[in-house]
């Protein structure tokens, strides 16, 4: 297939926020709400490849039952009856997690994990179980019987890994928001290469309890959705610790959306465009969108000041090192028994990790911890340090096929280093390139100051529109 799209700005652009107060003035329903979502999903789900199952009826069942509570006029949750998907390495009650991958035994993970727990508890209603990579690690693969996910600006790019579908059907309004997952950019790299809001939290904030590890100390939870403002009304629900995941850290969780005043003065940020890193790969309409986003941000308030985050090559190596030791200690036993029913991809990145020593995992975690000291030395000068997402749009599967996994594929993408050092960062859309592929803006906080981070994106999406552009691939039957 091929398509062609043009960013426009229609009704379909539907935020989380103005649904939710559209339904509480009575302009509309949660049904129609999931209705004009599965709509969305009859025509785009297959071409784009963004679920692995929808739940239809139950999520029909759940929205009648959402509208007859609003009827009645009993207390509701900041998300009632608002349309979501969960990223299939998450556990729900409606059906099998399969991680896309024919070794995991679905019957393992069936039950709602905490995050699935809250976003129900504050009444959003679960869609489907969405698109990813293999174990969220591997890379698109046509030879298994899973969806092959493409960013619906143009289907012949992948929609980045590996919270793939979360992204795609966010930016096509399949759902309004979606759980991803983010060990070394996996939130922040379909964000960016779908167009839409991802943040991932700092690491310990959200519990991951029912969810397919891959790296035990980098792995993140977190929102993905059209705005800053969603993330934030998401994150209001999500964060906070749980008991049954002992990474979760008891610490003081503010309301996020009480932080979204649109006004950034008195905070500095640092720019880092990692020029020195991206070089000749980065696309040419980069630099002009991130300065013009930082632009924006000074408009808005904030004093920027240049900064260099610290030992990026160092941190960058040690989330590889880190998170395929600690896959590959996971995977060990199905790899053994199991080897052929791995992705072929997968095997190869899976089996690199048993490549490295426990030396080396221990030189890594030990390069982490001084890579950690570092960041915070610069934010003792910054608040918020603002980087590129990704040095270009998204890449096309031909030059995937050409490249796979290669070292200059993985200059391009400015994420895994803060993976590393575990800070809070949001990707918001910052513009297109030449070819109409979205281009992202990372804003990264310190430990735990979320809110700071959604204040500045709020703040910025308050002098741009690139959030609500909605992609509409033409489909035209290949000949």
């Amino acid at each position: 297939m091929t398509a062609t799209t043009e960013p426009t700005i229609t009704e379909i652009a539907r935020t989380i926020a103005d649904s939710a107060a559209a339904l509480r003035a009575g302009e509309t329903t949660s049904v129609a709400l999931v209705r004009e979502a599965l709509a969305v999903a009859d025509e785009y789900d297959a071409p784009v490849g963004v679920f692995i199952d929808r739940y239809r009826d139950s999520a029909l069942e759940a929205a009648a039952e959402a509208d007859a509570v609003l009827a009645s006029g009993a207390p509701v949750g900041p998300l009632h009856g608002i349309p979501l998907g969960i990223k299939d390495i998450i556990s729900t009650v409606e059906g099998p997690t399969t991680c896309q991958s024919l070794v995991h035994d679905p019957a393992a993970s069936v039950g709602d994990a905490v995050v699935v727990q809250r976003l129900r508890a504050a009444g959003g209603i679960v869609m489907g179980k969405l698109s990813t990579c293999e174990f969220a690690i591997g890379a698109p693969d046509a030879s298994k019987p899973f969806p092959i996910p493409r960013t619906p600006w143009s289907l012949g790019h992948w929609a980045g890994g590996s919270s793939s579908g979360s992204g795609s059907s966010v930016a096509l309004g399949a759902v309004q928001g979606a759980l991803g997952t983010d060990t070394g950019g996996s939130i922040r790299i379909p964000a960016a290469y779908c167009g839409i809001t991802g943040l991932m939290p700092t690491f310990g904030r959200v519990p991951k309890s029912g969810c397919a590890p891959l790296g035990y100390s980098l792995d993140h939870i977190g929102p993905m959705a059209r705005t800053a403002r969603d993330c934030a009304v998401m994150f209001d629900v999500l964060a906070g610790p749980d008991g049954s995941d002992p990474t979760t850290l008891d610490v003081p969780v503010p309301v996020y959306t009480d932080a979204l005043t649109g006004d950034l003065a008195g905070v500095r940020i640092g720019v880092d465009s990692l020029s020195r890193i991206g070089g000749e790969l980065q696309d040419p309409a980069l630099m002009p969108a991130f300065e013009a986003a930082v632009t924006a941000l000074a408009e808005r308030g904030a004093e920027i000041v240049e900064v260099e985050l610290p030992f990026y090559d160092e941190m960058s190596l040690a989330d590889w090192v880190i998170m395929l030791g600690e896959a590959a200690a996971y995977h060990l036993p199905d790899l053994q028994q199991k080897w052929e029913l791995y992705g072929a991809p997968t095997r190869a990145t899976l089996v690199s990790g048993l490549l490295y020593s426990a030396a080396d995992y221990v030189q890594a975690q030990r390069a982490r911890r001084v890579g950690q000291k570092a960041i915070a030395k610069v934010y003792e000068r910054v608040d918020l340090i603002a980087t590129p997402t990704c040095a270009t749009g998204a890449p096309s599967f031909a030059h995937l096929d050409e490249v796979g996994v290669a070292a200059d594929f993985f200059r391009t993408i400015y994420t895994g280093y803060w993976d590393t050092t575990g800070n809070p960062v949001l990707s918001l859309p910052m513009g297109f390139t030449d070819e109409g592929l979205p281009l992202g803006l990372q804003l990264a906080g310190r430990p735990f100051e979320e809110a700071l981070v959604l204040r500045a994106g709020d703040a910025y999406q308050q002098l741009t529109d690139w959030h609500l552009r909605v992609p509409r691939p033409v489909l035209e039957a290949s000949a």
